[in-house]
């Protein structure tokens, strides 16, 4: 066993993210839950209030000793894995997800020269080394990037001119 530390992904039960997130503080454990503001609307009023970027995931910063620690926390329900073992999560890529979330400048794309498919690369700005595939297109402002070694989307939005296919 290694004492050095990795990023992993792990999956919550279904709206416990911020629990699970408390206990896994309190006992110790490096942990990162991605949050955004999104304006709630109810019948009776409108409140800002903060929402997972990834539902039913958060990120774990552990040495191997405390992989079976996390696992058996209260609503964990496992870790996100490829072929059995648990992936583990780049830093670059936890970096450039807490850059999304505070980023304020808006951005804007222009599609003359990207594919839906394309593999592509941010390479200026706050998200600079974010890699994912481009998978949808909304309207002709935003872009949809997934990104690989969570499985799940973010969309955003971002120049052109700060993106590169790559080959």
């Amino acid at each position: 066993m290694t004492a050095e530390k990795k990023w992993y992904a792990i999956y919550t039960k279904s709206r416990t993210e911020k629990k699970v997130y408390q206990e896994l503080i309190a006992s110790g454990v490096e942990t990162y839950l991605p949050l955004i503001k999104t304006l709630k609307q109810w019948s009776d009023r409108k409140k800002w209030v903060e929402e997972p970027l990834f539902r039913s995931y958060l990120f774990v910063n552990i040495t191997d000793s405390e992989y079976y620690r996390v696992l058996s926390s209260v609503g964990v329900v496992r870790y996100i894995t490829f072929e059995g073992k648990a992936v583990t999560v780049p830093p670059k890529q936890i970096l450039a997800i807490k850059q999304f979330i505070n980023e304020e400048e808006d951005f804007t794309v222009d599609f003359d020269h990207f594919e839906i498919g394309d593999s592509v690369e941010v390479i200026r700005g706050s998200l600079m080394g974010l890699c994912g595939n481009l998978t949808e297109e909304r309207g002709k402002q935003k872009v949809k990037i997934e990104i690989e070694s969570v499985g799940k989307s973010i969309l955003i939005t971002i120049p052109r001119k700060h993106l590169r296919i790559l080959r």
